[in-house]
């Protein structure tokens, strides 16, 4: 197992500690509304006010309630899907996130309250994000970036594989310690299964939760990895934290790529955890993270690839 309090700062475990002060490390574990207030409490203990300039708007795109960031405009629209394992989540949990993403681009950014589970299983979550992305590429008519942390991560990534020779135009993809669907008995699964803030049971708790029967089998909408073609997917950045279980799923989601001869960079933020972006503003490990983030969603947006 992985000595934690070598690879993780100071700054960190601050972090840490002040998450587990809201958020129990069992919580995976509780009932989903105490699991919903828990997470809801923790995220509004870590949020800072909007950067000047930016406004949202509580809107439906495609029948999805969405919550629109604009800071003026911008020649791309970043589609934002949240984490929180698709049970725990919404438009106000990453609420200043989207708001510092569109400041940082100029870009508007489109924040989806897709369906969780247990209320709904996959592919409900799927569909909502697909809806909602498909509405706003024919509303606005702008080029798209997408983008997610942890369970939207994967929403971002399956958009991406699902839309390919449809009538969206993705720029680019950028995933933030997604889970894509890799083997929870290899890799970082057993040398991260008890990491800080994230650990295999609750990986394992989720994905049951998400479930209303056995895993699919071969299906890109659930598991990014489980797809058997990944051409003429989008330019692809991956942005993994090194103790974190689902590290290896960026790591082969990488090489999948890369074999496809997709455009692709990973960057494997040494020393953070999962969720590490609410400590951006007390940890300057994360802040460089978040900073590399902002800059390929900036990238990708204008076709550029500085990698």
């Amino acid at each position: 197992m992985a000595d934690y309090h070598k690879l993780i700062d100071e700054e960190i475990w601050a972090f840490i500690e002040k998450t587990n002060g809201f958020y129990p490390p069992d919580t995976a574990t509780y009932g989903v509304e105490d699991q919903r207030r828990i997470y809801n409490e923790m995220c509004a203990g870590f949020r800072v006010a909007y950067p000047i300039g930016v406004s949202a708007l509580d809107r439906p795109y495609g029948d999805v309630a969405c919550r629109h960031y604009t800071c003026g405009g911008g020649e791309a629209v970043v589609m934002y899907y949240h984490g929180g394992g698709f049970v725990v989540g919404g438009l106000d949990s990453h609420d200043d996130v989207c708001a510092e993403l569109c400041a940082a681009t100029g870009h508007d950014v489109v924040s989806v309250d897709y369906r969780m589970a247990p209320e709904h299983k996959h592919p409900a979550m799927f569909e909502d994000a697909m809806a909602a992305t498909r509405a706003v590429f024919a509303e606005i008519g702008k080029p798209l970036v997408v983008c997610g942390d942890s369970a939207g991560g994967n929403l971002a990534a399956c958009v991406s594989h699902l839309a390919r020779g449809a009538e969206l135009t993705i720029r680019g993809q950028v995933l933030i310690y997604p889970g894509l669907g890799g083997d929870f008995d290899a890799g970082s699964y057993i040398e991260f299964s008890d990491a800080p803030m994230l650990t295999r049971d609750d990986i394992v708790i989720y994905r049951d939760v998400r479930l209303a029967g056995e895993e699919p089998v071969g299906d890109p909408s659930y598991a990014p990895l489980h797809d058997t073609d990944f051409s003429s997917l989008p330019p692809t950045v991956i942005n993994t934290a090194q103790c974190d279980p689902l590290s290896s799923d960026g790591n082969d989601y990488e090489t999948a790529l890369k074999a496809a001869g997709v455009k692709v960079h990973r960057v494997d933020e040494e020393g953070l955890v999962h969720g590490h972006m609410r400590a951006r503003h007390m940890s300057v490990r994360s802040a460089a993270s978040f900073e590399r983030i902002k800059q390929a969603v900036s990238a990708l947006a204008a076709e550029k690839w500085p990698y």
